[in-house]
């Protein structure tokens, strides 16, 4: 049987509802993140610095574990979520080097 052929408790509706609004509260955080990034990328291309900052990057997954130890996140997960931020914030700040030469 799929859902459509039978009830969907209420209870189920209201958690789907409340998953709906985090993604959507994800992709909006994830734009603001990300805006922040490009005026990073800019600047980091007219001072002359590198488009990856290593140091920063070991410091941000320091500070993810601790946050997972706090709020009970798989710190596995949210180091691979973190990295692949990070590559595409990386790859952007690059383009924008390469646009600003």
């Amino acid at each position: 049987m799929t859902e459509t052929t039978t009830q969907v408790p209420a209870e189920l509706l209201r958690l789907r509802h409340s998953i709906d609004n985090i993604d959507a509260s994800l992709i909006y955080m994830l734009a603001e993140r990300f805006k922040c990034t490009q005026r990073v990328g800019v600047l980091k291309a007219t001072t002359g610095l590198p488009a990856s900052d290593p140091a920063r990057e070991a410091r941000q997954v320091e500070r993810m574990r601790r946050l997972c130890d706090e709020s009970g996140l798989d710190p596995v997960f949210a180091e691979k979520f973190l990295a692949f931020v990070v590559k595409e914030v990386i790859r952007h700040h690059e383009e924008i080097a390469d646009e600003l030469a």
